[in-house]
């Protein structure tokens, strides 16, 4: 599963190669209230065909109509701002008086969108420079901090997987949340040194790693972008990982089990060389509480819970699964996150 971006990229790279003509369209300012996030993209066609997004529907059509009456006659980037009027903002559906503001670039086989996404393939983070007065591109490396900026002659974006995340088992949870965390952009390690586990690894495009969970940690060296997962039921594989990944700098680490199993882990690793502070950064049991039973749904549970935390969201705001309600007698949090 690909994240929008890479989906938008790589149709562009098709259409390229079939010989259409095509324009990469990307937010690059909002005002107000906005749909997308700046950075979102979108490609249009010649022939009206559209991937990807720039604000949910309404200035989709509005594009996809021009191309249709117009063609695509641009030869060089071009910035254009939509909603400006309260009539605009009513027309195009952007709440609160929003404005967008565009670049629409015609692609064509100078836009080195094939060694793009040749880099992406390589998880690289990459620099793509646009000159707006010719439209030339030039490709670098980028930085894990930088954003996307405009000047009067240059549009400069960022693409690729900014934040890592590894899990620990290759089970069939595993899967799901590795597909999810893809879309999400990140660069996802998978580790098991369990030969039965790793044979029926099905997602070629996610790394899968032969080995001792705690060796790959340390050799990650985990920084703030990073988050662990441990999702084996093993304590032989998850404890001393989580041990060298709480000491990290990782800004989330995890591990699924029931309340009782989550006690005993937390009781296990005090026995190791960690401060109750690096103890009290573990999330588990593991997730939001939503209910979840199927493991695409723990799989949903676990992201969210994630993203929440990456987000800087309160703990206030978050009903983990320690603290949801559940009736006397009942052990709803070992039933469903007790998934293989």
């Amino acid at each position: 599963m690909d994240s929008i971006d890479l989906e938008v990229l790589k149709t562009s790279a098709a259409w390229i190669a079939a010989g259409h003509r095509c324009e990469l369209v990307t937010v690059i300012k909002t005002w107000g209230s906005s749909p997308r996030p700046i950075g979102a993209t979108l490609a249009v066609c010649d022939d009206g065909r559209v991937v990807g997004s720039v604000s949910g529907g309404c200035i989709e059509d509005d594009l996809i109509e021009r191309v249709r009456r117009e063609g695509i006659t641009r030869e060089r980037p071009e910035i254009v701002s939509y909603g400006i009027t309260a009539d605009e903002a009513h027309r195009f559906g952007l709440p609160c008086g929003g404005t967008i503001e565009l670049a629409i670039e015609p692609l064509h086989a100078q836009s080195r969108i094939a060694e793009l996404l040749a880099r992406l393939e390589q998880h690289q983070l990459v620099e793509r420079r646009v000159d707006l007065r010719t439209g030339a591109v030039v490709l670098g490396k980028a930085l894990a901090s930088a954003v996307l900026t405009l000047t009067e002659d240059e549009l400069v974006t960022q693409h690729g997987p900014r934040w890592r995340l590894l899990i620990i088992g290759a089970g069939q949870l595993s899967r799901f949340v590795a597909q999810i965390a893809s879309a999400m952009d990140y660069h996802v390690t998978v580790c098991d040194p369990r030969e039965e586990y790793r044979s029926g690894w099905t997602l070629p495009e996610v790394q899968l790693v032969h080995a001792m969970p705690d060796d790959l940690v340390q050799e990650m060296r985990l920084d703030t972008r990073s988050a662990v997962i441990a999702l084996t039921h093993d304590p032989k594989l998850d404890d001393l990982a989580l041990m060298e990944a709480l000491k990290s700098d990782a800004f989330y680490v995890g591990a699924i089990g029931s309340r009782a199993n989550n006690a005993k882990r937390r009781e296990r690793l005090l026995q190791f060389d960690l401060t109750p502070a690096q103890l009290d950064r573990l999330h588990g049991p593991i997730g939001l509480y939503i209910g979840s039973k199927t493991p695409s749904e723990i799989a949903i549970s676990i992201l969210a819970e994630m993203t929440a935390v990456k987000n800087a969201v309160p703990r206030a705001l978050q009903v983990n699964h320690a603290a949801a309600l559940e009736a006397p007698g009942t052990a709803a949090c070992a039933v469903t996150m007790t998934a293989p």
